[in-house]
């Protein structure tokens, strides 16, 4: 097992990865530094091998994948994740693991938007895109998260052995930071500097295609971790459609005493059954994520237990 691992994620990153492992090794000297080359094209896996890390290979492509397969073969005590692209200062990571250990954090973020991320980064839309989703995220989860899609984290083994990982894209950071909240695992914060990437290097990250994705992530995870919110805020529109086909109806029963209008009733009861189902089977999912929280607070301690032993 090792004391430190340094995990970082690659494709087509010939022109930084050397210098990010360099870093690392330099910051974190008792670390094993793995790169996780994802069908690099352009020599990735070489350089960072010369450099003196642990080259591995993921062969389906996207950032979850890759997370997957790291968090699946990698053993160790603390785990820190980066990015390829040399955008998170390594200078940074001692204090990230200094507050894993000390504060028995689950996972450290490395928050960029507190410092220099709206300065460095050139890309308007990334900028609105990360405030977004950190309002979204906080509003709906009722936390305070600084920095929701930060590729610069650190990890207890608690944590990366885990965490079921599901998306297969760069949604990973988001379903990483809706986890740790719902399941109460600590969170910890630490400010880091963030530079943009350097000339010639190109971002893998496309503001639109992404963004929906990471978009549609976080509305399955709120269907998924808070079912009752969800599903009764489906049942209050439903309710409200079906209340406002009835009304008619009741108003020509009322002056008529006639119902003229017999498809619009039929779809005010529609829509009135749809909301009570849909109220009904929000609190039968929000009875089953209590239960999937007992349950993973259970495992919480055997992972405990076992470590002791």
């Amino acid at each position: 097992m090792d004391e430190i691992a340094v995990l970082i994620p690659c494709y087509n990153e010939a022109l930084t990865v050397a210098q990010v492992v360099k870093d690392y090794k330099a910051a974190l000297p008792n670390a094993v530094v793995y790169v996780y080359d994802n069908n690099s094209s352009d020599g990735t896996a070489e350089i960072a091998a010369a450099a003196g890390a642990v080259v591995r290979r993921e062969y389906a492509q996207g950032k979850g994948n890759v997370v997957r397969r790291m968090f699946r073969e990698i053993d160790a005590k603390v785990y820190v994740m980066t990015d390829g692209d040399d955008t998170y200062p390594a200078e940074s990571a001692p204090e990230m693991v200094r507050v894993a250990l000390e504060r028995q954090a689950d996972m450290v973020i490395g928050d960029r938007l507190s410092s220099t991320y709206f300065t460095e980064n050139k890309r308007r839309f990334h900028n609105f895109g990360n405030v977004l989703v950190r309002g979204g995220i906080n509003t709906f989860f009722g936390c305070d998260v600084r920095d929701i899609m930060t590729g610069m984290r650190v990890f207890s083994r608690q944590f990366v052995k885990t965490f079921p990982v599901l998306s297969q894209g760069f949604e990973i950071e988001t379903e990483m930071t809706i986890h740790c909240v719902d399941k109460n695992l600590r969170l910890e914060t630490v400010v880091v500097d963030y530079r943009d990437r350097p000339a010639g290097s190109v971002s893998k990250l496309s503001t639109v295609k992404d963004g929906v994705k990471v978009l549609r992530m976080i509305l399955v995870m709120v269907k998924n971790y808070k079912p009752f919110a969800f599903f009764s805020s489906l049942a209050a529109i439903l309710l409200l459609v079906a209340i406002g086909c009835f009304i008619p109806v009741l108003l020509d029963f009322i002056h008529t005493g006639l119902v003229p209008r017999m498809p619009t009733l039929i779809m005010s009861v529609f829509f009135g059954l749809a909301a009570v189902q849909s109220f009904f089977g929000g609190m039968i999912l929000d009875n089953i994520c209590r239960k999937n929280r007992q349950d993973f607070e259970m495992l919480l301690q055997k992972i405990a237990s076992t470590a002791q032993e």
